[in-house]
Formats: C-alpha cells, sequence, structure tokens
C-alpha cells in the first residue's frame, strides 16, 4: 500500500474555509453543539486508533507509540475486533443530519473502516493465507530514514520495538493455515529484502549516534536476534507443509466486499468491469485514427495491415525507441519535475507551493516486488517531512528485459509518469490533503479518489496543451490510459472470473500494447494484491463525470483551475461524497 498524505497552499485552505462555511450556511439542520461533540470523538477515536496501531501511528508522524510493536496472534486480533464493534457503537449516538457535510462524510469513512476490519477479520481471514503481510522492515526503515525526532530518541524506539520482533515472527507462524504459494514468495523476497535495514541503515545509524557503549551494544544485540528471527520466518515459510495453498484469488463473494469497502465507489464492481470494457472499445477507435493519421511520417508508403491492432502495435513499437538509457532512468525523472511546475503555473491549472521537497530516490528494498514507481509522503504530523518518489531499480536486470522496461517507459510515458506520480498527480494532491482541516480524511483516506485524481491530471495536462497536442503524445497517452482501463478489467478478470496467465498477458501485450516486461509485472502484482488495480479507473471515471457535470450546472462560469482546487479542498474523501457537496 503507498503511504499518501497532502498538503493544502494558503489560496487552497481559503477556498476550503469559504466552501465549507457557504456549504454549512445552507445546512439549516446543522446543529453546532453536535458539531463539536463530534469532532470531540473524532479526536478520541483517532488517539484510540493510534493506540490500537502503533505501526500506522509512526508512520502518519504521530510518535506517542513508536516503542510499541503489535504481537499479530489471536488475541490481538481479539482486541482489533471490540475496537471495532465499540467504536461502531459510539457512531450511532450521532444523527447524520445534524452534522455539517465534511462531518458527515468523516462519519462515513470511520464506519467503513470499522466494518472493513471486521470482514476482514471474520471473513476475509488473509492473516491465514498472506504471509506477506508479515513484515517489520518497512516500520524500522522509517525511523531510521525520517528525522522526526533526534537519532537517540528514535533509536531507543527502534530497540524496544526489535525486542518485540522474535514474538511477532513466532505469532506470524502461528496465524498461518494455507498460505497463498506466489504469497509465500513475496514474504520471502520482500523479508530478505528487509534484511539490509537491520545489516547496514541501522548499524550505520548506531555509529552515528551519540548513545553510550552500553546502550549501542543493547540494540545491536537485540538487532541481530531480529535478523534470526526474520531468517526463521524465512525457513519456516520455505519448508513447512503446505498440502493445499489457498489460491491467491479472491472469488466473487469476497472481491464484491472489498470493492466496497476498499473503494467506496457509486458503482458496483461489475460495473466498474464494464465500463472498463467500453473505455477500452473506445480507446482502440482513437488509437487507430491516430496511427492511421502518423502511418505516413514514420512508414513512408508501406501499406497499412488490415488488422487494427496490428497498426496500433507497430507505430508503438516505433515510437518507444525513443527511450533514456537504464542509467540515466532517475536522472531523467529529477529533470522533468520542474518543468511540469512550470507548465501547471503557465496555464494556471491549479496553486502549486514551491515549499514542499520531493525527493526522488532508488526504490527501497523492503518495498521492492510490487510496483515501479510510487510516493511516499509525510503523513499529517509530519508537515516538514520529506516527500519521497520511489523509483524502482533496474540493477541486476537481463539486457532484454531492462530494455523491454525502458521502451515501456520511452520518451512519452516517462512524462505521464511523472505527471502521474508527481506534478499534478499525486505529490500535489499529497500536498493539498495534509492541510485538510479533517484529520479523518487524511488518515483514512480513500484510494480511489487518490489514485483518480492522478490519472484525471494526465488528461488534463495533454487537454490544456502539454506535449503541444502532437498526435505521437496522444497516442501513448491513450497507450498509458489504457493500462489503467485494462488494470481494473484484469483484476476483476483474475480473481472472479478466473482470468489464466495466458489470458491476461493477452490482454496486457496485445490488447493493451504492453511490453512483454511489464505484463509480467503486472500478472504478479494481480497475484499479490486485489482491487487496489479498479482504483485508478474507479476514480477518474468518477473525477471526469464529475467534472462534466459541474461544466454543465456552471456553464459559461465554469473555470477549470477552480474546479481542481474546490475538488482538492475535500481531503481524501470518496468521490461519492464530494460529489454530492460540490453539486449541492
Amino acid at each position: 500500500m503507498k503511504l499518501i498524505t497532502y498538503t493544502l497552499a494558503i489560496f487552497g485552505l481559503g477556498l476550503m474555509a469559504s466552501c465549507g462555511s457557504g456549504t454549512q450556511d445552507r445546512q439549516s439542520t446543522v446543529d453546532t453543539a453536535a458539531n463539536e461533540k463530534f469532532k470531540s470523538y473524532e479526536d478520541r477515536f483517532i488517539l484510540q486508533l493510534w493506540k490500537e496501531n502503533p505501526e500506522w501511528a509512526t508512520q502518519v508522524g504521530f510518535h506517542q507509540y513508536d516503542s510499541l510493536l503489535t504481537i499479530p496472534d489471536a488475541d490481538a486480533q481479539k482486541l482489533r475486533l471490540e475496537f471495532s464493534k465499540r467504536h461502531l457503537d459510539s457512531l450511532k449516538n450521532f444523527d447524520l443530519s445534524t452534522l455539517n457535510l465534511s462531518q458527515q462524510t468523516d462519519y462515513h469513512l470511520i464506519q467503513n473502516y470499522l466494518e472493513s476490519n471486521i470482514w476482514a477479520i471474520e471473513k476475509e481471514r488473509a492473516y491465514e493465507w498472506n504471509p506477506s503481510s508479515y513484515n517489520v522492515g518497512g516500520t524500522i526503515a522509517f525511523m531510521l530514514a525520517e528525522n522526526y525526532a533526534p537519532l537517540s530518541t528514535r533509536l531507543k524506539a527502534i530497540y524496544h520495538r526489535l525486542t518485540k520482533i522474535p514474538a511477532y515472527y513466532e505469532a506470524a507462524k502461528g496465524q498461518l493455515k494455507n498460505p497463498a504459494s506466489v504469497l509465500t514468495d513475496l514474504a520471502i523476497q520482500q523479508n530478505l529484502g528487509g534484511l539490509s535495514v537491520f545489516e547496514n541503515d541501522l548499524r550505520d545509524s548506531l555509529k552515528k549516534s551519540d548513545l553510550s557503549a552500553s546502550e549501542k551494544e543493547a540494540i545491536q544485540k537485540a538487532s541481530q536476534q531480529a535478523i534470526a528471527a526474520i531468517n526463521g520466518y524465512v525457513q519456516f515459510l520455505k519448508v513447512a507443509p503446505n498440502p493445499s495453498p489457498r489460491s491467491f484469488r479472491l472469488g466473487k463473494e469476497l472481491y464484491d466486499k472489498k470493492f466496497d469497502f476498499d473503494i467506496q465507489s457509486g458503482s458496483t464492481a461489475e460495473q466498474i468491469y464494464q465500463a472498463a470494457l467500453a473505455r477500452k472499445s473506445y480507446l482502440h477507435g482513437e488509437m487507430y485514427k491516430i496511427s492511421k493519421e502518423l502511418w505516413p511520417k514514420y512508414f513512408g508508403k508501406s501499406s497499412l495491415p488490415s488488422d487494427s491492432l496490428l497498426v496500433i502495435r507497430k507505430m508503438i513499437d516505433t515510437l518507444s525507441v525513443n527511450h533514456v538509457k537504464a542509467e540515466e532512468f532517475q536522472s531523467a525523472i529529477e529533470a522533468q519535475i520542474p518543468k511540469l511546475v512550470a507548465f501547471v503555473k503557465q496555464k494556471d491549472l491549479l496553486y502549486i507551493d514551491d515549499s514542499k521537497p520531493l525527493v526522488v530516490r532508488k526504490e527501497p528494498a523492503y518495498m521492492a516486488g510490487v510496483a515501479g514507481a510510487s510516493i511516499s509522503a509525510p503523513g499529517p504530523y509530519d508537515k516538514g517531512g520529506n516527500t519521497y518518489y520511489n523509483v524502482g531499480s533496474l540493477t541486476g536486470w537481463t539486457k532484454e528485459a531492462t530494455e523491454s522496461y525502458l521502451r515501456e517507459y520511452n520518451h512519452y510515458i516517462l512524462q505521464i509518469l511523472n505527471i502521474h506520480e508527481a506534478i499534478p498527480g499525486h505529490y500535489t494532491q499529497l500536498v493539498y490533503a495534509n492541510q485538510s482541516p479533517s484529520l479523518i480524511k487524511s488518515i483514512l483516506g480513500n484510494g480511489a479518489m487518490i489514485e483518480g485524481w492522478a490519472v484525471y491530471t494526465e488528461q488534463m495536462m495533454l487537454e490544456n496543451g502539454y506535449g503541444d497536442n502532437a498526435p505521437e503524445m496522444w497516442l501513448m497517452w491513450y497507450k498509458w490510459h489504457l493500462r489503467t482501463v485494462c488494470n481494473a478489467i484484469l483484476d476483476y478478470s483474475v480473481h472472479v472470473k478466473n482470468m489464466s496467465e495466458k489470458d491476461a498477458m493477452h490482454l496486457l501485450v496485445d490488447e493493451a500494447f504492453q511490453q512483454q516486461a511489464e505484463a509480467a509485472g503486472k500478472w504478479k502484482r494481480v497475484s499479490v494484491s486485489s482491487v487496489q488495480l479498479t482504483s485508478y479507473f474507479t476514480g477518474y471515471k468518477e473525477i471526469y463525470d464529475l467534472r462534466e457535470a459541474v461544466k454543465q450546472k456552471e456553464g459559461k462560469q465554469f473555470n477549470l483551475k477552480a474546479f481542481n482546487e474546490k475538488f482538492l479542498s475535500f481531503g481524501n474523501s470518496p468521490v461519492k461524497y464530494i460529489r454530492e457537496m460540490m453539486l449541492k
């Protein structure tokens, strides 16, 4: 899961305040006392949430429980169930109609989180079949990397977590019953990858610290015991009998329910799947038109193939050879960021806060194996922290695999990737969201809205002239956008319709025009995750549909910058609730 949070600039904050007050004025039933009572409840809920989830608290910047580590045993699950049921009862004390619109959304987010918890423990039961859910590397790496407190303070808290790691992995072994084979492989890869946190990062931090010799020795000893526990867990996964491993596929019943909880869409999973199929057909038509237009430029008088998909494939393959060198991949990303900022400002698409740092870095080892690029941003309590753009490394790849990957992220696609991940996509939206008045929306943010915004901004940038309206750029964006669409098709097809790897590769390579390496990576991703891949298309579709509805409502008064900033001002809310607030 991506760690994502945001910041709202002064202009946006003012816009939010004016929007909120105007909306509340129109709500005659809003009760100020009820609002204050609910705000008090939210504060209590959040504090109890962090006590129940100390690792999550650390990552969002709440450090009161940094020395705690949850032991994932049956007792912890019982406490989690009790927590969820207790707070669902607390929510019944509030009348939704007396809360302002922002608090109504918070109410729904809390309710969804609690009900999802109960369902995950009682019905999904992934703790029995997903060994990759047990991994301590990320929380220790975060505490070492983020300068939220003096190094000595962080190391002392890390020590307490280290001492609990052996018990953590013993509990994990006890929970697993019939792990899915592909998830077992992922758990082995990621836990071994995380060893460098203990063997290198922690050791180097100890050398830099001003701790006493005895304190350093105690931490080093605890670290060695943690390393032994991780290796023991990996060995357990390799040799433990597993005669009937669970399929990694969720199945329709679990999938539909998980979609409802995770995506919080106004549509069902089946409806999104059907919409994605229709979108795929539309994109194929547009791509064929552009490919026919470009054909003489790149192929001269050679005849056009009769197969429309072959025409598109040949054009994409021709354009894809234009890419950076492997050793320049990260530096090329770094060079593009300021150009994107300049374009957004020139076109006045939305306000960008230049004071927030974006650090491009090699993807940490403990994150490897799921996605090639992602954003890790500071939480709402760590607003001054770094925002990282994690770039997957090509080190150790074969020459053929590297070339395939670079053709996938060619000259055109690399720019679109940076729009999506950085400006004005994830990074920009995350900057806005951290300043949302609602802490609930920052910590229980809706992934479909977050991913959907990033996809929406790709189209918005091209609509406003990014790439000089070159048909090559549009063709490549359609190709990239086809990935978003096929993500939704693939995820539903694999987990609900039992799509085979062969059919999945046909969809991705032949119909979505992906390189073999990219398609293979996507198959791996859909094998180790579920539902999240639908968030991109679902969120995009709902945001785009909302923009068109606002356009129709406002007519000539419609202003794109105002729409974008107002949309972001609602924080990480599900789009279906933002729609209600913006069209009210």
